[in-house]
């Protein structure tokens, strides 16, 4: 796999993570979610879940584990975020680097071809994910409402540095039939 490949997600969703449905996760046969924090579930500032997003972790439970995996280095506030939503947590991940994703898919005591790597970023999460082999799935970010610039300086310009190098970064849901890297035979 090149360097290039490591930055295509295999899912677009094109929305937040409150458009991976259980449907979804059963299609692409993922057993596992490991879980980015600022902007994948929560504004930047904010210390506790949404009603929308405790509702979103309730619905897909049943169907996969879960766990929190941040580059903050915040205990307070990852820890607070996690306890609202009752799942096991890891902080400091130094995303792209792979070592706490690994951790999270042995915690769930799964293989990482059935876990699914979500998060916003192009350069930390979709490149981990993909550098140990998770499926990868890239969200839009998670907007604060009373926030007027919905402008995401730094995210913009890897999704523009990715487009420049040849990664496709298009509409949603329209990778839902690529191939989904012979997952059936694997698992």
């Amino acid at each position: 796999m090149s360097w290039l490949s490591n930055l295509q997600p295999d899912l677009i969703l094109g929305g937040p993570i409150l458009s991976l449905t259980q449907d979804i996760l059963k299609h692409y046969h993922i057993k596992g979610l490991v879980l980015d924090v600022d902007e994948t579930l929560v504004p930047l500032r904010a210390t506790k879940a949404s009603t929308e997003l405790m509702e979103w972790v309730e619905q897909v439970r049943p169907v996969v584990s879960i766990w929190l995996v941040s580059n903050n280095l915040s205990e307070s506030r990852i820890s607070s975020i996690a306890k609202s939503l009752n799942l096991p947590y890891m902080l400091g991940a130094r995303k792209p680097s792979r070592r706490k994703l690994k951790k999270a898919a042995e915690a769930m005591n799964l293989p990482v071809k059935q876990v699914a790597m979500v998060g916003d970023r192009l350069f930390t999460d979709v490149l981990a994910g993909n550098r140990l082999g998770m499926f990868t799935i890239l969200v839009e970010p998670m907007v604060d409402p009373a926030r007027t610039v919905t402008s995401y300086p730094t995210r913009d310009f890897e999704v523009w540095i990715s487009q420049s190098l040849g990664v496709t970064i298009t509409s949603t849901q329209q990778n839902l039939n690529k191939p989904d890297k012979s997952r059936e035979s694997e698992i």
